[in-house]
C-alpha cells in the first residue's frame, strides 16, 4: 500500500499592526514597514495615520486619517488576530496620538515600538505650530508610557531638551528622560560619547545601559530610525529579549541603509529586502 502524505497547514507567522503613513516613495512608513517585517519573518498588517503627496526630495502634502477611521481599522484588525508587536511610526494629530495611545492600553500584553522620527512638514503660523506642539505633548504624554522600547536620533532628543520639549531635570541623559516619561527601554540613535564619536545608547529598567556600534548612513539618506523601529518589532514578535532584539534590529539597518540606492533626485532608499539572514542568528 502507497502510504498517505498529509498535508499540514503552514505555520503562520508573527504578526505586527503597524501605525503609520503611507509614503507612495516606498521609503518609509507602511509600505516600507511590511517589507522589513517580511524580511525578518513577520506579517505587517497597517493601521494608516495620514496619506501623504510626496516624492524622493521631501513631503508635499500631509492628509491625516481621522481618530474615528483610525481606531475603527486598528480594532477591526485586533478583533480578528493575534499580533505579537505592535510599532507606531508618523502620527499627525493629537487624536491620533490618543487612539494609539488608548488601542496600545487596551492590548497592553503587546510590546510596543514607538519611533519618534522626523514626517511633519515645518509649522507655517502659530496654528500649525500649536498643533505640531499638542501632538508632540499628546505622544510624551499619552503613548510613550505604553512604550515598551521608543527609538529616537539624539539630534531630535537635543532640540527638545534645548526647547524644553522634554524635562531632563534629574536624568543622566536624554534617554534616561524617555524612561522617566513612561517608556520601558529607550534607543538613542547617534548619541555623542566624545567629540566626532557617537554610539547608539540603549537605557533600560534598573539602569540597564548598553553602548551599541553606531555607523554613519550614507548621504541623502533619509530619517534612520526607521528602519531600526520595524526590525526591532518584528524581533520582538518573534520573542527575542529586548537587548538582543535591538542588537539584531540595529545589524539588519546598518545592512539595509548602506545598500540603500538613489532611484530619484532626492533621498536614498533603504534597501529593505536585502537579505540579512547572514548577520542574524
Amino acid at each position: 500500500m502507497r502510504a498517505v502524505q498529509v498535508q499540514l497547514a503552514p505555520l503562520a507567522p508573527p504578526l505586527v499592526l503597524v501605525f503609520g503613513p503611507f509614503d507612495p516613495t516606498g521609503t518609509d512608513g507602511l509600505p516600507a514597514d511590511a517589507v522589513t517585517c517580511a524580511r525578518l519573518g513577520c506579517h505587517a498588517l497597517a493601521a494608516a495615520t495620514a496619506l501623504t503627496v510626496q516624492d524622493t526630495a521631501g513631503i508635499e502634502e500631509i492628509h491625516p486619517v481621522s481618530p474615528e477611521l483610525l481606531d475603527d481599522q486598528a480594532r477591526c484588525l485586533l478583533e480578528d488576530m493575534q499580533v505579537q508587536a505592535i510599532k507606531v511610526g508618523g502620527l499627525y494629530t493629537a487624536e491620533g496620538a490618543s487612539v494609539a495611545a488608548q488601542i496600545a492600553a487596551d492590548y497592553s500584553q503587546v510590546p510596543l515600538v514607538l519611533h519618534l522620527g522626523p514626517r511633519a512638514l515645518l509649522p507655517e503660523d502659530a496654528v500649525e505650530q500649536d498643533d505640531a506642539d499638542d501632538l508632540l505633548a499628546a505622544t510624551f504624554e499619552l503613548v510613550l508610557p505604553q512604550t515598551d522600547l521608543v527609538v529616537v536620533e539624539h539630534m531630535r532628543l537635543a532640540q527638545w531638551q534645548s526647547d524644553g520639549s522634554i524635562d531632563t531635570s534629574g536624568s543622566p541623559t536624554p534617554g534616561h528622560a524617555l524612561l522617566a516619561g513612561g517608556a520601558q527601554w529607550a534607543l538613542v540613535l547617534g548619541h555623542p560619547t566624545r567629540p566626532g564619536h557617537y554610539t547608539n545608547l540603549l537605557v533600560g529598567p534598573g539602569g540597564q545601559t548598553s553602548n551599541l556600534p553606531w555607523q554613519a548612513a550614507p548621504d541623502r539618506n533619509a530619517d534612520t530610525g526607521g528602519v531600526t523601529a520595524a526590525a526591532a518589532a518584528a524581533l520582538l514578535a518573534q520573542g527575542l529579549e529586548m537587548p538582543q532584539a535591538v542588537e539584531q534590529a540595529l545589524q539588519h539597518a546598518d545592512q539595509v541603509l548602506a545598500a540603500s540606492f538613489l532611484p530619484g533626485m532626492g533621498r536614498r532608499v533603504p534597501r529593505r529586502h536585502v537579505d540579512a539572514g547572514a548577520t542574524l542568528q
